[in-house]
């Protein structure tokens, strides 16, 4: 029963076609033709995705980039609380001191 779904043809229409009862099928006009690209840049539906560039990495591999990141993030964290501490030394500044406006009298 599925199967008819996953064909590239309609049974029926192309039936119909072919007795010269269906729609005529007409060239795509040339503009058309000119605007579409050869080469589609997704994977159309029900095709397999093309192979991996590269292997996938083994679970040594993967412990050691996750020992590499742990060690990164462990680096930039000591650079933040550095930098935290530096913060909190230094005194907030002063406000600006504003001189009210004196009312001119005629």
């Amino acid at each position: 029963m599925l199967a008819g779904c996953t064909t590239d043809g309609n049974p029926v229409r192309d039936t119909a076609i072919a007795v010269g009862m269906g729609p005529k099928i007409e060239a795509a006009p040339e503009f058309v033709t000119r605007s579409r690209p050869a080469r589609l840049d997704f994977i159309p539906v029900g095709t397999a995705p093309p192979a991996r560039p590269t292997a996938a990495r083994t679970i040594d591999e993967v412990k050691a980039t996750e020992a590499e990141l742990e060690a990164l993030r462990a680096s930039h964290e000591a650079v933040a609380q550095s930098a935290r501490q530096g913060g909190e030394a230094t005194p907030a500044p002063a406000p600006v001191p504003i001189k009210p406006k004196s009312k001119k009298t005629p």
